[in-house]
Protein backbone atom coordinates (compact mmCIF):
# COMPACT_ATOMS: atom_id res chain seq x y z
CA UNK A 1 0.00 0.00 0.00
CA UNK A 2 1.03 3.34 -0.81
CA UNK A 3 1.65 6.04 1.95
CA UNK A 4 -0.58 9.87 1.52
CA UNK A 5 3.09 11.40 0.33
CA UNK A 6 3.11 9.06 -2.52
CA UNK A 7 0.06 10.35 -3.57
CA UNK A 8 1.82 14.17 -3.51
CA UNK A 9 5.14 12.53 -5.24
CA UNK A 10 2.67 11.01 -8.18
CA UNK A 11 0.82 14.15 -8.69
CA UNK A 12 3.58 16.35 -9.12
CA UNK A 13 5.25 14.37 -11.68
CA UNK A 14 2.14 13.99 -13.82
CA UNK A 15 1.83 17.74 -13.43
CA UNK A 16 1.03 19.73 -16.70
CA UNK A 17 1.12 16.15 -18.44
CA UNK A 18 -2.09 15.07 -20.38
CA UNK A 19 -5.26 13.65 -18.64
CA UNK A 20 -4.66 9.99 -19.72
CA UNK A 21 -1.21 10.12 -16.95
CA UNK A 22 -3.75 10.45 -14.06
CA UNK A 23 -4.38 6.38 -14.47
CA UNK A 24 -1.08 6.22 -12.33
CA UNK A 25 -3.44 7.32 -9.35
CA UNK A 26 -4.94 4.02 -9.27
CA UNK A 27 -4.15 1.88 -6.37
CA UNK A 28 -4.47 2.37 -2.15
CA UNK A 29 -3.23 5.35 0.07
CA UNK A 30 -2.63 5.36 3.79
CA UNK A 31 -3.65 8.65 5.51
CA UNK A 32 -2.94 9.10 9.17
CA UNK A 33 -6.40 8.15 10.18
CA UNK A 34 -8.02 6.01 6.94
CA UNK A 35 -7.18 4.44 3.82
CA UNK A 36 -8.27 6.16 0.31
CA UNK A 37 -8.67 3.95 -2.48
CA UNK A 38 -8.69 5.00 -5.95
CA UNK A 39 -10.18 2.26 -7.95
CA UNK A 40 -11.11 4.10 -11.25
CA UNK A 41 -9.83 6.90 -12.89
CA UNK A 42 -11.61 8.60 -15.76
CA UNK A 43 -10.09 8.79 -19.44
CA UNK A 44 -10.80 12.70 -19.90
CA UNK A 45 -12.28 15.62 -18.03
CA UNK A 46 -15.51 15.24 -19.55
CA UNK A 47 -16.23 11.30 -18.83
CA UNK A 48 -17.80 9.56 -16.09
CA UNK A 49 -16.40 10.64 -12.90
CA UNK A 50 -13.64 8.65 -11.22
CA UNK A 51 -14.45 6.65 -8.64
CA UNK A 52 -12.88 6.43 -4.77
CA UNK A 53 -13.16 5.12 -1.66
CA UNK A 54 -12.60 6.62 1.91
CA UNK A 55 -12.22 3.55 4.92
CA UNK A 56 -12.17 4.36 8.17
CA UNK A 57 -11.38 1.83 10.88
CA UNK A 58 -14.42 1.08 13.83
CA UNK A 59 -11.61 2.27 16.15
CA UNK A 60 -11.63 5.83 14.88
CA UNK A 61 -14.82 6.27 13.55
CA UNK A 62 -16.18 5.14 16.84
CA UNK A 63 -19.86 4.62 15.63
CA UNK A 64 -22.31 3.06 18.36
CA UNK A 65 -22.95 -0.33 17.69
CA UNK A 66 -26.34 0.09 18.75
CA UNK A 67 -27.29 2.67 15.45
CA UNK A 68 -26.31 -0.20 13.42
CA UNK A 69 -27.48 -3.53 15.20
CA UNK A 70 -30.05 -4.78 12.91
CA UNK A 71 -30.42 -4.33 9.59
CA UNK A 72 -33.16 -1.62 9.41
CA UNK A 73 -31.06 0.25 11.49
CA UNK A 74 -27.89 -0.16 9.64
CA UNK A 75 -29.05 1.37 6.40
CA UNK A 76 -31.28 4.01 7.86
CA UNK A 77 -27.60 4.87 9.57
CA UNK A 78 -25.48 4.69 6.17
CA UNK A 79 -28.18 7.06 5.04
CA UNK A 80 -27.82 9.14 7.57
CA UNK A 81 -23.96 9.21 7.29
CA UNK A 82 -24.72 9.66 2.97
CA UNK A 83 -26.17 12.83 3.70
CA UNK A 84 -23.24 13.95 5.89
CA UNK A 85 -20.74 13.36 3.31
CA UNK A 86 -22.84 15.28 0.77
CA UNK A 87 -23.50 18.31 3.02
CA UNK A 88 -19.74 18.31 3.95
CA UNK A 89 -18.74 17.93 0.13
CA UNK A 90 -20.72 21.21 -0.21
CA UNK A 91 -19.30 23.02 2.75
CA UNK A 92 -16.03 22.29 2.02
CA UNK A 93 -14.92 21.58 -1.87
CA UNK A 94 -14.22 24.22 -3.83
CA UNK A 95 -16.41 22.70 -7.00
CA UNK A 96 -15.28 23.66 -10.59
CA UNK A 97 -11.18 23.52 -11.09
CA UNK A 98 -11.08 23.45 -15.11
CA UNK A 99 -13.42 22.21 -17.51
CA UNK A 100 -15.94 19.10 -17.58
CA UNK A 101 -16.11 17.28 -14.32
CA UNK A 102 -12.81 18.89 -13.32
CA UNK A 103 -12.95 19.49 -9.50
CA UNK A 104 -16.50 18.16 -8.81
CA UNK A 105 -16.69 15.87 -5.89
CA UNK A 106 -20.33 13.95 -5.07
CA UNK A 107 -21.57 11.05 -3.43
CA UNK A 108 -25.13 9.51 -4.12
CA UNK A 109 -27.64 10.99 -1.52
CA UNK A 110 -31.50 10.96 -1.51
CA UNK A 111 -34.10 12.59 -1.34
CA UNK A 112 -37.24 12.33 1.20
CA UNK A 113 -36.87 8.24 1.27
CA UNK A 114 -34.64 6.32 2.88
CA UNK A 115 -33.10 3.68 0.86
CA UNK A 116 -30.17 1.02 0.96
CA UNK A 117 -27.61 2.70 -0.92
CA UNK A 118 -23.86 1.09 -2.58
CA UNK A 119 -22.73 4.38 -1.55
CA UNK A 120 -21.75 3.85 2.22
CA UNK A 121 -20.92 1.26 4.17
CA UNK A 122 -20.65 0.25 8.07
CA UNK A 123 -19.45 -2.81 8.94
CA UNK A 124 -18.29 -3.49 12.40
CA UNK A 125 -14.90 -3.10 11.01
CA UNK A 126 -14.83 0.06 9.58
CA UNK A 127 -16.92 2.44 7.26
CA UNK A 128 -16.47 3.30 4.08
CA UNK A 129 -17.71 6.15 1.61
CA UNK A 130 -17.91 5.77 -1.82
CA UNK A 131 -17.68 9.11 -3.68
CA UNK A 132 -17.31 10.12 -7.45
CA UNK A 133 -14.32 12.37 -8.31
CA UNK A 134 -13.54 14.82 -11.70
CA UNK A 135 -9.96 14.74 -11.36
CA UNK A 136 -8.78 18.36 -12.23
CA UNK A 137 -7.51 19.62 -15.90
CA UNK A 138 -7.26 22.40 -18.04
CA UNK A 139 -8.19 21.11 -21.60
CA UNK A 140 -6.58 17.61 -21.42
CA UNK A 141 -3.94 18.94 -19.24
CA UNK A 142 -3.44 17.39 -15.47
CA UNK A 143 -3.86 20.18 -12.66
CA UNK A 144 -1.44 18.52 -10.25
CA UNK A 145 -1.92 20.84 -7.88
CA UNK A 146 -5.33 21.31 -8.31
CA UNK A 147 -6.07 17.59 -7.42
CA UNK A 148 -3.69 17.65 -4.71
CA UNK A 149 -6.15 20.07 -2.89
CA UNK A 150 -8.61 17.64 -3.18
CA UNK A 151 -7.31 14.56 -2.09
CA UNK A 152 -5.22 15.43 0.43
CA UNK A 153 -6.99 18.62 2.22
CA UNK A 154 -10.61 18.64 1.41
CA UNK A 155 -10.95 15.11 0.94
CA UNK A 156 -9.63 14.70 4.84
CA UNK A 157 -11.43 17.51 6.11
CA UNK A 158 -14.48 16.01 4.23
CA UNK A 159 -13.99 12.97 5.91
CA UNK A 160 -13.41 14.59 9.63
CA UNK A 161 -16.34 16.31 9.43
CA UNK A 162 -18.81 13.30 8.47
CA UNK A 163 -17.23 10.08 8.87
CA UNK A 164 -16.73 10.76 12.90
CA UNK A 165 -19.07 9.74 15.67
CA UNK A 166 -17.32 12.71 17.22
CA UNK A 167 -17.39 14.94 14.57
CA UNK A 168 -21.29 14.48 13.57
CA UNK A 169 -24.73 15.97 15.29
CA UNK A 170 -25.20 12.93 17.71
CA UNK A 171 -28.59 13.27 18.85
CA UNK A 172 -29.77 14.16 15.49
CA UNK A 173 -28.13 10.89 13.86
CA UNK A 174 -30.12 8.58 17.11
CA UNK A 175 -33.45 10.69 16.43
CA UNK A 176 -33.09 9.60 12.44
CA UNK A 177 -32.06 6.06 12.69
CA UNK A 178 -34.90 5.75 15.58
CA UNK A 179 -37.49 7.29 13.58
CA UNK A 180 -36.92 5.03 10.69
CA UNK A 181 -37.15 1.85 13.03
CA UNK A 182 -40.10 2.98 14.22
CA UNK A 183 -41.21 3.19 10.34
CA UNK A 184 -40.11 -0.31 9.69
CA UNK A 185 -41.97 -1.63 13.07
CA UNK A 186 -45.12 0.03 12.11
CA UNK A 187 -44.97 -1.81 8.77
CA UNK A 188 -44.19 -5.08 10.28
CA UNK A 189 -47.99 -4.98 12.32
CA UNK A 190 -50.06 -4.02 9.20
CA UNK A 191 -51.06 -7.14 8.41
CA UNK A 192 -51.29 -8.23 12.30
CA UNK A 193 -53.47 -5.04 12.95
CA UNK A 194 -55.91 -6.09 9.35
CA UNK A 195 -54.27 -2.45 8.06
CA UNK A 196 -52.72 -1.57 4.43
CA UNK A 197 -51.53 1.82 5.53
CA UNK A 198 -51.43 4.09 8.59
CA UNK A 199 -51.44 7.86 8.10
CA UNK A 200 -50.61 9.31 11.54
CA UNK A 201 -52.44 12.25 13.30
CA UNK A 202 -49.92 15.34 12.75
CA UNK A 203 -48.83 14.35 9.16
CA UNK A 204 -48.08 16.90 6.57
CA UNK A 205 -49.19 15.51 3.26
CA UNK A 206 -48.80 18.27 0.71
CA UNK A 207 -45.26 19.37 -0.77
CA UNK A 208 -43.76 22.58 -1.18
CA UNK A 209 -44.24 22.63 -5.04
CA UNK A 210 -44.84 20.30 -7.89
CA UNK A 211 -41.39 20.64 -8.52
CA UNK A 212 -40.20 19.65 -5.48
CA UNK A 213 -40.75 16.70 -2.84
CA UNK A 214 -39.82 18.64 0.28
CA UNK A 215 -43.20 19.18 2.31
CA UNK A 216 -45.48 22.24 2.39
CA UNK A 217 -44.70 24.27 5.54
CA UNK A 218 -46.12 23.88 8.61
CA UNK A 219 -47.19 27.73 8.39
CA UNK A 220 -49.44 26.76 5.07
CA UNK A 221 -50.34 23.17 5.88
CA UNK A 222 -53.10 21.42 7.04
CA UNK A 223 -52.07 18.35 9.74
CA UNK A 224 -53.99 15.41 8.81
CA UNK A 225 -56.16 13.90 11.73
CA UNK A 226 -57.60 11.11 11.65
CA UNK A 227 -61.54 10.28 11.99
CA UNK A 228 -62.59 9.11 15.21
CA UNK A 229 -64.18 5.76 13.66
CA UNK A 230 -61.14 4.84 12.10
CA UNK A 231 -58.21 6.42 14.29
CA UNK A 232 -55.91 3.41 15.50
CA UNK A 233 -53.06 3.30 18.04
CA UNK A 234 -49.94 2.11 17.24
CA UNK A 235 -47.26 0.72 19.44
CA UNK A 236 -43.49 2.20 18.12
CA UNK A 237 -40.07 1.61 19.73
CA UNK A 238 -39.00 4.41 20.32
CA UNK A 239 -40.26 7.53 21.88
CA UNK A 240 -41.50 10.35 20.03
CA UNK A 241 -42.45 13.76 20.93
CA UNK A 242 -46.32 14.50 20.47
CA UNK A 243 -48.29 16.95 21.61
CA UNK A 244 -45.24 18.07 23.32
CA UNK A 245 -44.71 15.03 25.40
CA UNK A 246 -42.87 12.02 24.86
CA UNK A 247 -45.06 8.60 23.61
CA UNK A 248 -44.48 5.04 22.74
CA UNK A 249 -47.49 4.74 20.58
CA UNK A 250 -48.72 6.74 17.53
CA UNK A 251 -52.57 7.31 16.74
CA UNK A 252 -53.82 8.25 13.43
CA UNK A 253 -55.84 6.90 10.41
CA UNK A 254 -55.83 2.89 10.07
CA UNK A 255 -56.47 2.18 6.05
CA UNK A 256 -58.41 -1.43 6.54
CA UNK A 257 -58.01 -3.96 4.41
CA UNK A 258 -60.72 -4.26 1.53
CA UNK A 259 -62.23 -1.96 -0.59
CA UNK A 260 -61.56 1.73 0.29
CA UNK A 261 -62.87 4.58 -1.82
CA UNK A 262 -61.38 8.04 -1.03
CA UNK A 263 -64.12 10.68 -2.40
CA UNK A 264 -64.55 13.93 -1.86
CA UNK A 265 -63.90 17.62 -4.42
CA UNK A 266 -61.70 18.66 -6.04
CA UNK A 267 -58.98 20.15 -5.04
CA UNK A 268 -59.46 19.03 -1.31
CA UNK A 269 -56.91 16.34 -1.22
CA UNK A 270 -57.32 13.51 -2.37
CA UNK A 271 -54.56 12.63 -5.05
CA UNK A 272 -52.19 13.84 -2.13
CA UNK A 273 -53.33 11.07 0.41
CA UNK A 274 -53.28 8.42 -2.70
CA UNK A 275 -49.31 10.00 -2.87
CA UNK A 276 -48.43 9.94 0.58
CA UNK A 277 -49.62 6.00 0.52
CA UNK A 278 -47.59 5.33 -3.16
CA UNK A 279 -44.57 6.62 -1.40
CA UNK A 280 -45.39 5.04 2.41
CA UNK A 281 -43.78 1.93 0.95
CA UNK A 282 -39.99 3.25 1.58
CA UNK A 283 -39.58 4.98 5.43
CA UNK A 284 -38.69 8.35 5.39
CA UNK A 285 -36.47 11.15 6.92
CA UNK A 286 -37.84 12.80 9.83
CA UNK A 287 -39.81 15.79 9.61
CA UNK A 288 -40.67 14.87 6.10
CA UNK A 289 -44.21 15.52 7.06
CA UNK A 290 -44.57 11.70 6.26
CA UNK A 291 -42.37 9.94 8.22
CA UNK A 292 -45.22 8.08 9.63
CA UNK A 293 -47.00 6.99 6.29
CA UNK A 294 -46.69 4.05 6.38
CA UNK A 295 -47.98 1.27 3.19
CA UNK A 296 -47.67 -2.20 3.58
CA UNK A 297 -44.90 -3.10 1.11
CA UNK A 298 -46.77 -5.28 -0.96
CA UNK A 299 -48.64 -1.75 -2.11
CA UNK A 300 -48.40 -1.39 -6.00
CA UNK A 301 -49.79 1.93 -7.54
CA UNK A 302 -51.80 1.05 -11.03
CA UNK A 303 -52.18 3.35 -13.61
CA UNK A 304 -53.24 3.48 -17.81
CA UNK A 305 -49.60 3.63 -19.95
CA UNK A 306 -51.05 3.87 -23.39
CA UNK A 307 -48.51 2.26 -25.10
CA UNK A 308 -46.85 -0.09 -22.93
CA UNK A 309 -45.51 -2.82 -24.43
CA UNK A 310 -47.27 -6.31 -22.34
CA UNK A 311 -46.10 -9.87 -23.12
CA UNK A 312 -48.14 -13.02 -22.53
CA UNK A 313 -50.43 -11.90 -19.81
CA UNK A 314 -53.68 -13.30 -19.04
CA UNK A 315 -55.99 -10.50 -19.17
CA UNK A 316 -59.11 -12.09 -20.28
CA UNK A 317 -61.07 -11.64 -16.91
CA UNK A 318 -61.06 -8.08 -17.66
CA UNK A 319 -61.00 -7.93 -21.52
CA UNK A 320 -61.84 -10.31 -24.30
CA UNK A 321 -63.51 -10.83 -27.16
CA UNK A 322 -61.42 -8.10 -28.61
CA UNK A 323 -62.76 -7.71 -32.61
CA UNK A 324 -60.49 -10.02 -35.33
CA UNK A 325 -60.31 -12.85 -32.41
CA UNK A 326 -57.02 -11.45 -30.66
CA UNK A 327 -56.23 -13.91 -27.60
CA UNK A 328 -56.45 -12.50 -24.43
CA UNK A 329 -55.54 -15.14 -22.41
CA UNK A 330 -51.69 -14.68 -23.70
CA UNK A 331 -51.98 -11.28 -24.64
CA UNK A 332 -49.85 -9.31 -26.43
CA UNK A 333 -49.17 -5.96 -28.10
CA UNK A 334 -46.72 -3.59 -28.56
CA UNK A 335 -48.97 -0.66 -28.23
CA UNK A 336 -51.42 -1.23 -25.28
CA UNK A 337 -54.70 1.11 -25.03
CA UNK A 338 -55.46 2.79 -21.37
CA UNK A 339 -57.39 0.12 -20.31
CA UNK A 340 -55.51 -3.44 -21.63
CA UNK A 341 -52.80 -1.45 -20.25
CA UNK A 342 -54.05 -1.21 -17.00
CA UNK A 343 -55.82 -4.61 -16.69
CA UNK A 344 -52.02 -6.01 -17.80
CA UNK A 345 -50.73 -3.93 -14.50
CA UNK A 346 -52.92 -5.59 -11.95
CA UNK A 347 -52.21 -9.33 -13.51
CA UNK A 348 -48.73 -8.21 -13.23
CA UNK A 349 -48.35 -6.93 -9.82
CA UNK A 350 -50.82 -9.66 -8.34
CA UNK A 351 -48.06 -12.86 -10.20
CA UNK A 352 -45.24 -10.76 -8.02
CA UNK A 353 -47.28 -10.87 -4.90
CA UNK A 354 -49.02 -8.11 -4.37
CA UNK A 355 -51.28 -7.31 -1.73
CA UNK A 356 -52.78 -3.94 -2.06
CA UNK A 357 -53.27 -1.69 -5.24
CA UNK A 358 -53.28 1.93 -5.27
CA UNK A 359 -55.44 3.61 -7.97
CA UNK A 360 -56.67 7.27 -9.00
CA UNK A 361 -59.53 7.82 -11.03
CA UNK A 362 -57.35 10.91 -13.25
CA UNK A 363 -54.49 8.03 -14.00
CA UNK A 364 -57.08 5.32 -14.85
CA UNK A 365 -59.23 4.48 -18.50
CA UNK A 366 -62.64 5.37 -17.81
CA UNK A 367 -63.77 2.72 -19.61
CA UNK A 368 -61.68 0.20 -17.60
CA UNK A 369 -62.96 1.48 -14.21
CA UNK A 370 -66.98 1.23 -14.69
CA UNK A 371 -69.47 1.31 -17.77
CA UNK A 372 -72.91 2.79 -15.97
CA UNK A 373 -76.54 2.13 -16.60
CA UNK A 374 -77.44 3.92 -19.28
CA UNK A 375 -73.57 2.92 -21.24
CA UNK A 376 -74.71 -0.23 -20.62
CA UNK A 377 -77.98 -0.27 -22.46
CA UNK A 378 -76.90 1.75 -25.52
CA UNK A 379 -73.71 -0.79 -26.14
CA UNK A 380 -74.80 -4.47 -24.91
CA UNK A 381 -72.55 -6.63 -22.92
CA UNK A 382 -72.12 -8.67 -25.76
CA UNK A 383 -70.69 -5.35 -27.55
CA UNK A 384 -67.84 -4.63 -24.89
CA UNK A 385 -64.98 -6.79 -24.29
CA UNK A 386 -64.21 -4.79 -20.76
CA UNK A 387 -65.42 -6.29 -17.62
CA UNK A 388 -65.11 -3.29 -15.48
CA UNK A 389 -63.13 -2.77 -12.47
CA UNK A 390 -65.66 -2.09 -10.52
CA UNK A 391 -66.63 -5.63 -10.83
CA UNK A 392 -63.91 -7.37 -10.14
CA UNK A 393 -62.81 -5.53 -7.20
CA UNK A 394 -64.27 -6.96 -4.51
CA UNK A 395 -63.52 -10.23 -6.58
CA UNK A 396 -59.78 -9.71 -6.14
CA UNK A 397 -59.92 -9.11 -2.39
CA UNK A 398 -62.33 -11.83 -1.47
CA UNK A 399 -60.72 -14.68 -3.76
CA UNK A 400 -57.12 -13.30 -3.62
CA UNK A 401 -56.53 -11.09 -0.69
CA UNK A 402 -55.52 -8.00 -2.67
CA UNK A 403 -57.22 -5.18 -1.07
CA UNK A 404 -57.60 -1.51 -3.06
CA UNK A 405 -57.25 1.71 -1.77
CA UNK A 406 -59.18 3.93 -4.88
CA UNK A 407 -59.22 7.94 -5.61
CA UNK A 408 -62.76 8.40 -7.32
CA UNK A 409 -64.56 11.88 -7.14
CA UNK A 410 -66.81 11.11 -10.33
CA UNK A 411 -68.57 7.84 -10.28
CA UNK A 412 -70.96 6.87 -7.14
CA UNK A 413 -70.84 2.74 -8.51
CA UNK A 414 -68.41 2.43 -6.34
CA UNK A 415 -70.09 2.85 -3.41
CA UNK A 416 -71.74 -0.45 -3.60
CA UNK A 417 -68.57 -2.28 -3.51
CA UNK A 418 -66.85 -0.17 -0.97
CA UNK A 419 -65.86 -1.27 2.62
CA UNK A 420 -64.86 2.09 3.54
CA UNK A 421 -65.47 5.49 2.62
CA UNK A 422 -63.85 8.46 2.99
CA UNK A 423 -64.69 12.39 1.93
CA UNK A 424 -61.75 14.47 1.87
CA UNK A 425 -62.75 17.87 2.69
CA UNK A 426 -60.20 20.86 3.04
CA UNK A 427 -57.46 18.26 3.33
CA UNK A 428 -59.00 16.33 6.05
CA UNK A 429 -60.68 13.13 5.97
CA UNK A 430 -64.08 12.04 7.38
CA UNK A 431 -65.81 8.85 7.48
CA UNK A 432 -68.69 8.52 5.56
CA UNK A 433 -68.99 5.03 5.07
CA UNK A 434 -72.45 4.75 6.57
CA UNK A 435 -74.13 7.72 4.64
CA UNK A 436 -72.70 6.10 1.16
CA UNK A 437 -74.18 3.03 1.94
CA UNK A 438 -77.23 4.70 2.50
CA UNK A 439 -77.00 6.33 -0.61
CA UNK A 440 -76.40 3.49 -2.59
CA UNK A 441 -79.60 1.57 -1.10
CA UNK A 442 -81.89 5.09 -1.55
CA UNK A 443 -80.17 5.54 -5.27
CA UNK A 444 -79.60 2.45 -7.26
CA UNK A 445 -77.41 2.50 -9.48
CA UNK A 446 -79.62 0.03 -12.10
CA UNK A 447 -76.07 -1.33 -13.75
CA UNK A 448 -75.59 -4.61 -14.49
CA UNK A 449 -72.79 -6.56 -13.14
CA UNK A 450 -70.91 -7.77 -15.86
CA UNK A 451 -68.72 -10.62 -14.61
CA UNK A 452 -69.40 -13.75 -16.54
CA UNK A 453 -67.18 -16.39 -14.85
CA UNK A 454 -64.87 -15.92 -11.77
CA UNK A 455 -61.44 -14.07 -11.11
CA UNK A 456 -59.26 -16.94 -11.68
CA UNK A 457 -55.66 -17.40 -10.80
CA UNK A 458 -52.61 -16.04 -12.06
CA UNK A 459 -50.32 -18.14 -14.46
CA UNK A 460 -47.00 -17.93 -13.65
CA UNK A 461 -45.06 -16.55 -16.70
CA UNK A 462 -41.15 -17.95 -17.03
CA UNK A 463 -38.55 -14.85 -18.81
CA UNK A 464 -36.57 -16.72 -21.77
CA UNK A 465 -33.15 -15.20 -20.48
CA UNK A 466 -32.06 -15.17 -24.02
CA UNK A 467 -34.12 -12.39 -24.77
CA UNK A 468 -32.35 -9.91 -22.79
CA UNK A 469 -29.48 -9.26 -24.58
CA UNK A 470 -27.62 -6.15 -22.40
CA UNK A 471 -25.12 -6.09 -25.10
CA UNK A 472 -24.50 -2.98 -27.83
CA UNK A 473 -21.94 -2.72 -30.09
CA UNK A 474 -18.17 -3.89 -28.50
CA UNK A 475 -19.36 -3.30 -25.26
CA UNK A 476 -21.03 -6.80 -23.94
CA UNK A 477 -23.34 -5.27 -20.99
CA UNK A 478 -24.31 -1.63 -22.51
CA UNK A 479 -26.74 -0.48 -19.53
CA UNK A 480 -27.70 3.16 -18.55
CA UNK A 481 -30.24 5.11 -16.08
CA UNK A 482 -30.86 8.18 -18.15
CA UNK A 483 -33.54 9.50 -15.84
CA UNK A 484 -35.73 8.12 -13.51
CA UNK A 485 -38.07 7.12 -16.12
CA UNK A 486 -35.58 5.46 -18.66
CA UNK A 487 -33.26 2.73 -18.77
CA UNK A 488 -31.31 2.00 -21.30
CA UNK A 489 -30.56 -1.66 -21.81
CA UNK A 490 -28.39 -2.77 -24.89
CA UNK A 491 -30.15 -1.73 -27.96
CA UNK A 492 -33.26 -1.02 -26.31
CA UNK A 493 -34.70 1.76 -24.03
CA UNK A 494 -37.34 0.83 -21.27
CA UNK A 495 -40.05 3.25 -20.61
CA UNK A 496 -40.86 2.87 -16.90
CA UNK A 497 -42.45 6.95 -16.54
CA UNK A 498 -45.95 4.46 -15.70
CA UNK A 499 -44.33 2.75 -12.64
CA UNK A 500 -45.04 5.76 -10.14
CA UNK A 501 -43.00 4.32 -7.05
CA UNK A 502 -39.66 4.60 -8.54
CA UNK A 503 -38.76 7.44 -6.56
CA UNK A 504 -34.95 7.35 -7.37
CA UNK A 505 -32.30 7.44 -10.31
CA UNK A 506 -29.89 4.87 -8.66
CA UNK A 507 -33.03 2.99 -7.96
CA UNK A 508 -33.59 2.59 -11.71
CA UNK A 509 -29.58 2.21 -12.50
CA UNK A 510 -30.05 -0.67 -9.99
CA UNK A 511 -33.11 -2.26 -11.76
CA UNK A 512 -31.06 -1.94 -15.53
CA UNK A 513 -28.29 -4.13 -13.57
CA UNK A 514 -30.54 -6.36 -11.94
CA UNK A 515 -32.28 -7.30 -15.20
CA UNK A 516 -28.60 -8.18 -16.39
CA UNK A 517 -27.88 -10.61 -13.42
CA UNK A 518 -30.50 -12.37 -13.53
CA UNK A 519 -30.46 -13.15 -17.10
CA UNK A 520 -26.67 -13.84 -16.70
CA UNK A 521 -27.41 -16.02 -13.83
CA UNK A 522 -30.59 -17.53 -15.82
CA UNK A 523 -32.97 -17.33 -12.96
CA UNK A 524 -35.42 -20.12 -12.38
CA UNK A 525 -38.76 -20.15 -12.31
CA UNK A 526 -41.73 -17.53 -12.83
CA UNK A 527 -41.64 -14.01 -12.48
CA UNK A 528 -42.34 -14.27 -8.70
CA UNK A 529 -39.52 -16.23 -8.01
CA UNK A 530 -37.18 -14.65 -9.49
CA UNK A 531 -37.45 -11.19 -8.18
CA UNK A 532 -37.60 -13.48 -4.66
CA UNK A 533 -34.47 -14.48 -5.84
CA UNK A 534 -32.48 -11.10 -6.29
CA UNK A 535 -34.29 -9.96 -3.19
CA UNK A 536 -32.54 -13.19 -1.21
CA UNK A 537 -29.33 -11.86 -3.21
CA UNK A 538 -29.52 -8.35 -2.10
CA UNK A 539 -30.52 -9.19 1.77
CA UNK A 540 -27.27 -11.91 1.42
CA UNK A 541 -24.54 -9.63 -0.24
CA UNK A 542 -25.68 -6.49 -0.48
CA UNK A 543 -26.47 -4.22 -3.70
CA UNK A 544 -22.65 -4.33 -4.83
CA UNK A 545 -22.44 -7.68 -6.85
CA UNK A 546 -25.19 -5.78 -9.75
CA UNK A 547 -21.75 -4.32 -10.80
CA UNK A 548 -20.92 -6.70 -13.44
CA UNK A 549 -17.46 -6.13 -13.36
CA UNK A 550 -17.20 -6.21 -9.71
CA UNK A 551 -14.24 -8.10 -8.51
CA UNK A 552 -13.05 -7.72 -5.01
CA UNK A 553 -13.14 -4.52 -3.11
CA UNK A 554 -13.76 -1.97 -5.59
CA UNK A 555 -16.24 0.67 -5.86
CA UNK A 556 -19.79 -0.64 -6.96
CA UNK A 557 -21.21 2.33 -8.55
CA UNK A 558 -24.24 4.09 -7.27
CA UNK A 559 -27.24 1.96 -7.03
CA UNK A 560 -30.36 2.05 -4.43
CA UNK A 561 -32.42 -0.99 -3.85
CA UNK A 562 -35.74 -1.26 -5.74
CA UNK A 563 -38.33 -3.15 -4.97
CA UNK A 564 -39.44 -6.47 -6.46
CA UNK A 565 -42.44 -4.99 -7.90
CA UNK A 566 -40.61 -2.00 -9.65
CA UNK A 567 -37.84 -5.07 -11.29
CA UNK A 568 -40.92 -6.73 -12.08
CA UNK A 569 -42.36 -3.38 -13.91
CA UNK A 570 -39.33 -3.42 -15.75
CA UNK A 571 -38.74 -5.88 -16.90
CA UNK A 572 -42.23 -6.55 -18.23
CA UNK A 573 -42.20 -3.46 -20.07
CA UNK A 574 -38.92 -5.20 -21.76
CA UNK A 575 -40.13 -4.61 -25.26
CA UNK A 576 -37.74 -7.72 -26.55
CA UNK A 577 -38.88 -9.74 -23.42
CA UNK A 578 -40.28 -13.32 -24.41
CA UNK A 579 -41.95 -15.32 -21.95
CA UNK A 580 -43.37 -18.97 -21.82
CA UNK A 581 -45.99 -19.85 -19.14
CA UNK A 582 -45.95 -22.27 -16.09
CA UNK A 583 -49.12 -24.40 -14.71
CA UNK A 584 -51.81 -22.22 -13.73
CA UNK A 585 -51.12 -21.38 -10.00
CA UNK A 586 -53.94 -19.94 -7.50
CA UNK A 587 -52.95 -17.42 -5.08
CA UNK A 588 -53.84 -17.83 -1.90
CA UNK A 589 -55.99 -15.54 -0.08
Amino acid sequence: MHTVDDLKKILARIDGRGYKAYKDLQGAYAYPWFTLFIDHVQGDPFASPSRIRVRVPATIAKLPPGLFSSRVRRVALQDFLIRQVDHAIRQVCRGNRGIGKSGLMAIDVGGQEVLERTALVVTPQWVEARLSLGLPAHGRTILGRQAEAMLCQELPEISERALKWMSVDQERARTFVDCVDNQESIRARLDDLGLVAFIADGAILPRSSGASDRPLSRERAQPFLAPASLHVSIPILHPVFRDGRLTRSLTGFGIPKGVTLIAGGGYHGKSTVLRALERGVYPHVPEDGREYVVTTERAVKIRAEDGRHVERVDISRFIKNLPYGQDTAKFSTDNASGSTSQAASIIEAVEVGATALLLDEDTSATNFMVRDARMQALVHKEREPITPFVDRVRELYERHGVSTVLVMGGCGDYFDVADTVVAMQDYQPLDVTKEAQRIAREFLTKREIETTSPLSGVTPRVPLWESLDSSRGKREVKIEARSVDAIAYGHEVIDVSGVEQLVDLSQTRAIGYALHLASRRSMKGGLQAVVQGLAELFDDAGLDGLDPYHQGERHPGNFARPRAFEIAAALNRLRALRIREEERRFPRA
